[in-house]
């Protein structure tokens, strides 16, 4: 009963409103790198499409299909992304890698939201389905450099 009791904290109110309310769900029509990324252990899904501009984040579009960990942490990633650079984009998922793995500090700032995953650092099964909206999001972007670059 008492892990019962542990999964249903871990999907609060919080969690389950940034699942229900995705920024930037739209694909884009001309992306200049989509990436789609998978966690083998539960199915998640999240397909990222980005455009950029000067080195950052011009325009940002996300298809999830994820459980509701991974749907709030592309909800906070969908809405924290435009603006941001490659090495912002690094250094958040460094972060919430390290805010899951040995309870680090709350990422920087845009990405401070992601805090709210903190309840899920005890749930090692569902940080690849977390993660992987960060991880899409640099891969984009070292996509969209390689083809600029080409």
């Amino acid at each position: 009963m008492s892990g019962d009791t542990d999964l249903i904290k871990l999907y609060s109110e919080r969690i389950l409103a940034l699942a229900a309310d995705m920024p930037n769900d739209e694909r884009l029509a001309h992306p200049d790198a989509t990436i789609k990324k998978r966690s083998p252990l539960c199915g998640s899904t999240v397909t990222v499409d980005i455009t950029v501009k000067d080195g950052r984040i011009a325009e940002y579009g996300q298809d999830v299909k994820a459980c509701a960990l991974g749907q709030a942490a592309a909800s906070v990633v969908g809405a924290a992304a435009p603006g941001c650079t490659r090495d912002q984009i690094e250094t958040a998922r460094d972060q919430l890698k390290a805010l899951l793995k040995s309870d680090g500090p709350t990422p920087d700032a845009p990405f401070d939201g992601l805090e709210v995953l903190r309840p899920a650092r005890d749930y090692k099964n569902r940080h690849a389905s977390i993660m992987l909206a960060l991880e899409a999001t640099l891969e984009a972007m070292d996509k969209a450099a390689e083809t600029a670059c080409a």
